[in-house]
């Protein structure tokens, strides 16, 4: 079995070069859709921001900062997303797709 190799994973051969740093791995699949669910969201909710009272503004402003690609974060913060819906929901159609992304971004977290 001399000179016989198993690999039972990534395997990375690196001969020579410069500022090499490995595999970069851009996650699994569910987080990839987590990560773009949360990027639509926080691109509505900054859409939609001019249409707010200011009281919804202040809110949706604080909430942003809570919105990241954490599945047990975002579980936590069951609240948070609840008053985004919310929000969306008061000013009609023009925040449907808000509220529509925080269901979505719902769905996700199961």
């Amino acid at each position: 079995m001399s000179g016989e190799s198993n690999y039972y994973g990534p395997v990375v051969n690196m001969n020579g070069g410069r500022e090499n740093i490995g595999i970069n791995y851009a996650g699994t699949a569910q987080d990839m859709e987590l990560r773009t669910a949360v990027g639509d969201l926080t691109d509505l909710l900054r859409d939609l921001r001019p249409h707010l009272a200011p009281d919804q503004d202040r809110t949706v402003g604080d909430a942003l900062p809570e919105l990241v690609p954490d599945r047990d974060a975002l579980r936590e913060r069951g609240i948070v997303l609840a008053s985004l819906a919310q929000i969306a929901a008061t000013v009609g159609e023009v925040g449907r797709p808000a509220a529509e992304a925080v269901g979505r971004l719902l769905a996700l977290l199961g």
